[in-house]
């Protein structure tokens, strides 16, 4: 079952105005350029209400302390995340199978490596926080979107569709987390790109009517 994130990690109030959205969006480039720095152990709220050019009470009005701040940067990110798999699998429907893997590969991959310090940065800034919440509404809105497409594929289908997604999708996310954090340079990142998109057309074209019973997914 899925952990209900903390109340403590809950912001205090949400932005009701274009003025306030401003404010917080100016508070959450801050703490970006913060974490990038100088890491999460020297992110401070007072640090980040200097380099926002908000008072301290401001950043109390949204966030307790810094804990709560992270989390809400994270959720922030991962939102943003799910909408571009979103409308890339919105903008496949109906395609060939091969079309829809190579536009996930690339949104997925484009959105973890263009800004790659960035996305180090909030890596670290939760290994002591309990994210699962997060990960868990994002993995429902990406699988929603995933299966989506795939179902809608003009050249395959699928028995098993739960099951080949959580596959594709695994195979997809590892393997960018992977080459990131190995740090490869430009050409050997792109080559691994190519033989990932390759894999996984292989995947999905043999996956394509299996007869064999599919499995339980549901953990």
């Amino acid at each position: 079952m899925a952990k209900r994130a903390q109340p403590s990690l809950n912001p205090r109030k949400k932005p009701l105005q274009a003025r306030a959205a401003a404010t917080l969006d100016a508070i959450f480039e801050a703490t970006i350029q913060l974490l990038v720095a100088s890491g999460i152990h020297r992110l401070t709220t007072t640090r980040v209400a200097e380099r926002a050019g908000v008072s301290v009470g401001t950043m109390y009005q949204y966030f307790p302390h810094k804990e709560s701040l992270v989390y809400a940067l994270n959720e922030r990110y991962l939102e943003a995340l799910a909408d571009r798999i979103e409308t890339a699998c919105a903008s496949q429907l109906g395609a060939p199978i091969g079309d829809m893997v190579e536009a996930l590969v690339e949104t997925y991959w484009r959105a973890k490596t263009e800004k790659a310090d960035v996305t180090r940065a909030l890596y670290r800034s939760v290994a002591e926080l309990d994210n699962q919440p997060l990960i868990d509404a994002f993995a429902r809105r990406v699988d929603a979107a995933t299966m989506a497409m795939l179902e809608s594929a003009t050249d395959v289908t699928f028995k098993d569709l739960k099951g080949v997604n959580l596959t594709l999708l695994t195979v997809i996310f590892g393997t960018v987390r992977n080459a990131f954090e190995r740090n490869l340079p430009s050409s050997a990142a792109q080559e691994l790109q190519r033989q990932l998109v390759l894999m996984c057309r292989a995947y999905l074209t043999g996956s394509a009517c299996e007869s064999r019973a599919p499995v339980d997914w549901q953990l």
